[in-house]
């Protein structure tokens, strides 16, 4: 990759710039934001099309917020591992370029196997904008498909990695959905009865949003509007353009269990593809429901069926075999189906080999230089959290030492090992403070399970391990790990998801600074949807701005909290560079 060797401001304030941006944040003055965005400017090779340039804001003050173009974030270095050099702007060079897409969650809005009643205590079981999930995708598909490359060295991304819960229920229609957005082509986002929707928000149920309708219901309470023909539009067929870069696949629980909480054992296949959807319960039992699905996965399936046997709220719908879960295998051969190759790799991480043994952790270049490790770790045993299993915790360790030239045993002794020694960053769906679920795998039950603190404690072995990238939390979030040896350092990134507000996407740049440190830029973005909406508007593009707005007013939903703070936003991690 070139060299970016600009002046880009001077160098005696370098400091300066650098204590600025770390004073930005949510209570800064006009003034303060201003001045840190034109260092920003300043230091950037490009702003435009990121929270670099601008930001949804909202407007009004009713109980439903409008949202509008704000002001950009401005940088903010953080030098928890490493002190910021005055000239390493005129240093400066590009090694890796790459795009982050997390928690995607394309949702069969009209499948037996969901569980909307339980919003009130779960806010993921149902969202007043899921129907537009599919369209939100293509929308940031195409936002990254405008940008020419990163904000900070101009490179061009080399791929696009999606960290996982690509589908929400973990079915064949949804996949189909999600290979499709991220290669292009015609989308149908409806099952079923294909002329007609079939889910809860025409149900009439005053707990669920029904827009079409004038009916008072809950969400209309809060503002929600009603827009006739959203329902029919938003299943309707649409061509997705497709990413333009390569891209790659992780694994989450979303892509692995029912609602990303049950084990998938295939005891509810006939529910699956059946043609009875519960809309509702009683509050007693929901509230049982929504805690056996965090604490006791065997009772929440119990319980699910005695629901579905006594009746209630139970609604005739088409039955669907499109709607049939996937397995591991299957998951990896549907990657390597021709139908969605698009730019490329065939594959997209995963291998045959992949697909004959179900085992989806890999190995990929991320540019020259730089490794990329994706890693599975889900457990099948149910619940959302996750962990690693002992056969691929020694595989991790494996490759590490096969891609490092020195390294630290378990007692901190200095080892001697490869002959390369290339940067490397992990991807993986869960994040290290997720990774607490020790439950044997049913499909492997006597393997050993490892969380988080594990792997971490591994990853800091490593020298060039620089950074851990993941999703799950559908929050911002940037780590420091390893303060107390800057070799033994890495930075774990965190990014929100696209299906709650913010639904945020993140550039991540990683450059040499030329003075024995490295730089990983971390840009967030948002979709190509416009702000502004117009409930008349019911076309694509009405759509996807719609998607946005919706997110931000769920009324269950926590934006404040998944937006993160400034540091965890538009970010310059400081590194000491690994020495080889």
């Amino acid at each position: 990759m070139p060299a970016y060797s600009r002046r880009q401001f001077i160098t005696g304030a370098s400091a300066a710039a650098a204590a600025l941006a770390l004073s930005y944040g949510p209570f800064a003055s006009a003034a303060t934001r201003d001045r840190a965005l034109a260092t920003t400017a300043t230091r950037a090779v490009r702003t435009a099309g990121t929270t670099l340039e601008q930001v949804a804001t909202p407007t009004g003050g009713g109980a439903y917020k409008r949202l509008q173009s704000g002001p950009g974030w401005p940088l903010v270095v953080r030098t928890d591992l490493a002190a910021a050099g005055a000239a390493r702007d005129d240093r400066r060079t590009a090694l890796a370029s790459f795009v982050q897409f997390t928690d995607l969650h394309l949702v069969d809005t009209e499948s037996p196997v969901r569980f909307e009643y339980l919003a009130q205590y779960l806010d993921s079981a149902h969202r007043p904008h899921e129907a537009l999930t599919v369209r939100g995708a293509s929308a940031l598909v195409e936002r990254i498909n405008s940008l020419s490359g990163g904000p900070f060295t101009g490179t061009p991304f080399s791929l696009v990695m999606a960290t996982g819960d690509n589908t929400d229920n973990h079915e064949q229609i949804e996949l189909d959905w999600y290979l499709s957005v991220m290669s292009g082509g015609a989308i149908t986002p409806n099952s079923g009865d294909p002329k007609r929707y079939e889910g809860v928000q025409n149900s009439g149920g005053s707990a669920y949003w029904n827009p079409e309708s004038s009916f008072q219901d809950t969400y209309k309470a809060h503002g929600f509007p009603q827009i006739p023909g959203f329902l029919s539009a938003a299943g309707g067929t649409f061509t997705a353009p497709g990413l333009r870069t390569p891209w790659y696949t992780t694994v989450g629980n979303h892509d692995d269990s029912i609602e990303g909480s049950l084990p998938d054992l295939g005891l509810l296949n006939s529910l699956y593809t059946g043609d009875r959807k519960l809309e509702g319960c009683d509050d007693a039992d929901a509230a049982a429901l929504a805690d056996a699905l965090r604490n006791d996965p065997a009772k929440a399936v119990a319980l699910l069926a005695r629901l579905l046997g006594e009746g209630g709220p139970v609604r005739q719908v088409t039955s669907d075999p499109r709607r049939l879960p996937f397995t591991p295998k299957e998951f990896a051969r549907a990657h390597l189906n021709p139908a969605y190759t698009g730019p490329g790799p065939v594959g997209h991480g995963f291998t045959s080999s992949a697909a004959d043994s179900g085992r989806l952790y890999y190995t990929f270049p991320v540019s020259d230089g730089v490794l990329g490790i994706s890693l599975d770790t889900t457990n099948r045993a149910g619940f959302a959290d996750g962990s690693l299993g002992t056969a691929q915790l020694n595989w991790l360790e494996s490759v590490l030492q096969s891609h490092s030239n020195h390294w630290y045993d378990t007692d901190g002794h200095p080892v001697r090992g490869g002959q390369s020694n290339e940067l490397i960053v992990i991807f993986s769906h869960h994040t290290s403070g997720s990774m607490g679920n020790l439950l044997p795998d049913p499909y492997n039950p006597f393997e050993g399970r490892h969380d988080g603190n594990a792997l971490v404690a591994l990853l800091q072995r490593y020298p060039n391990v620089v950074a851990w990238v993941n999703g799950h939390t559908h929050q911002n979030q940037i780590i420091a790990h390893g303060h107390a040896v800057p070799e033994r350092a890495f930075w774990e990134i965190n990014t929100a998801s696209h299906i709650d507000y913010p639904q945020h996407a993140r550039i991540i740049e990683i450059a040499d600074n030329g003075d024995g440190t490295l730089s990983l830029f971390t840009t967030l973005v948002e979709s190509a949807a416009r702000y502004a909406t117009d409930f008349g508007d019911t076309s694509d593009a009405g759509l996807a701005a719609l998607y946005r707005e919706l997110s931000y007013n769920d009324p269950y939903a926590t934006p404040a909290k998944k937006i993160g703070t400034p540091a965890d936003h538009n970010t310059e991690l400081l590194l000491a560079k690994p020495q080889g």
